[in-house]
């Protein structure tokens, strides 16, 4: 196990909050002298499927603390994610069915595996102990919250101003989340800064069961490909973990290349001494920043796929942008068709976009053409004859031979 300067140095990489740095590294010294790893706990409310490099700024720093020897409590919490975490919403948040939980958790399961290490991480479902929780323990439980204290999340506090609806279940929350740390014994949690009230509540609860205090760690939210807004699909700024490595590629070159170390601080694998020195070179001539970029895309490439799909992206990029081709491996479909093919059902079919919204809005934003020419008609049909190139983004080809 590492040194504690050693430890805290990584751990408090791109952390914004630490409650408190003094008790870390108690627990850190009782560590190293005992050689018992400290319990990391993280909670994810399987709410979508599929993931962003957003959501992987946790998971990183879940790495970071499996590096050093300490065990990862992967949380999904099924049982809150049928209740809906309230946090910045402006009204309550739709729950979820029991199915949706399911087969999100799934989901979440086979991704998370692509940052974390299978062997060292231990995947918990809080309805293990929270479906436990008969009404009276619910109500003792409810006992150590008062209505002055929950009013004190400004979410809440501004909805309750404004005279927007807040449910009894939505006080719950915080409390059962806050549970989950008593359930684990957690020695810290880790979240996103707009969890932090949350995150502090295990520590409040803890300390009424006479457990140690949990020490609570916030990570800020990551900004999109825009540089601005926070990394969200719904805006279209971010970068899915389950994209093709073209894509993770592509996009990763396309960011600003201030916002670019800020990816690297809270995204790759190399020390800060290392992402120092290449913001050294860059500032003082000696590095060009693409040069970095390409760096920082090949590493986040391989990571979702692999060394050899990280170089063939970059070649597949060079070939596109730098000599004005195609990619080499670029897609072939036949398809058989008497009739015109809506554009959107087409791109599905194609494997180009995942559903017919997302297609139509690839379209409005202009990024769809068919044989070179933009399409901009989201009911645009194609008739089925010859052959076509249809290019999606930036960097996804398909070539379709009717027949």
């Amino acid at each position: 196990m590492s040194s504690i300067d050693e430890q805290i140095k990584l751990i408090e990489r791109g952390v914004i909050d630490c409650i408190s740095r003094e008790e870390l590294v108690k627990k850190l010294e009782k560590s190293l002298a005992t050689g018992i790893p400290l319990r990391i706990k993280a909670g994810f409310d399987p709410t979508a499927p599929d993931l962003h490099l957003g959501h992987t700024v946790l998971l990183q720093k879940l790495k970071h603390f499996q590096d050093l020897g300490h065990d990862v409590y992967f949380l999904i919490g099924d049982f809150t994610g049928m209740i809906g975490d309230p946090t910045g919403k402006s009204e309550t948040r739709k729950a979820l069915t029991r199915e949706d939980v399911a087969r999100n958790a799934e989901s979440y399961k086979e991704q998370v595996f692509k940052i974390l290490d299978p062997e060292k991480t231990r995947v918990v479902f809080n309805s293990q102990w929270l479906g436990e929780l008969d009404s009276f323990a619910m109500i003792r439980l409810a006992s150590e919250l008062t209505v002055a204290r929950m009013l004190e999340r400004e979410d809440f506090k501004v909805r309750f101003r404004e005279g927007n609806p807040i449910s009894i279940h939505e006080f719950l929350y915080p409390l059962i989340q806050g549970y989950d740390s008593v359930a684990l014994e957690a020695d810290v949690e880790i979240g996103g800064t707009d969890q932090l009230f949350n995150l502090l509540m295990g520590r409040d609860l803890q300390r009424s069961r006479k457990q140690v205090p949990q020490v609570v760690l916030t990570l800020p939210l990551l900004e999109g490909l825009d540089g601005v807004n926070k990394m969200s699909k719904s805006l279209g700024n971010y970068i899915g973990i389950t994209e093709s490595a073209n894509d993770i590629y592509g996009k990763i070159l396309s960011i600003s290349d201030q916002l670019m170390f800020r990816y690297y601080e809270l995204l790759s694998d190399l020390g800060g001494e290392q992402i120092a020195h290449l913001k050294t070179e860059m500032e003082e001539g000696r590095l060009h920043p693409k040069e970095i970029k390409k760096q920082l895309a090949r590493e986040l490439t391989a990571r979702f796929h692999s060394v050899e799909a990280a170089i063939q992206a970059e070649q597949n990029f060079e070939q596109v942008f730098q000599k004005g081709g195609l990619p080499d491996d670029i897609q072939v479909v036949e398809i058989e068709a008497s009739e015109d093919l809506w554009l959107p059902q087409m791109l599905v079919d194609m494997e180009l976009v995942k559903s017919t919204s997302d297609g139509r809005r690839m379209i409005k934003q202009n990024a769809v053409s068919l044989d070179g020419e933009k399409v901009t008609d989201v009911n645009a049909m194609v008739k089925p004859q010859g052959e076509v190139l249809v290019k999606v983004g930036k960097l996804r080809y398909c070539k379709v031979c009717f027949r």
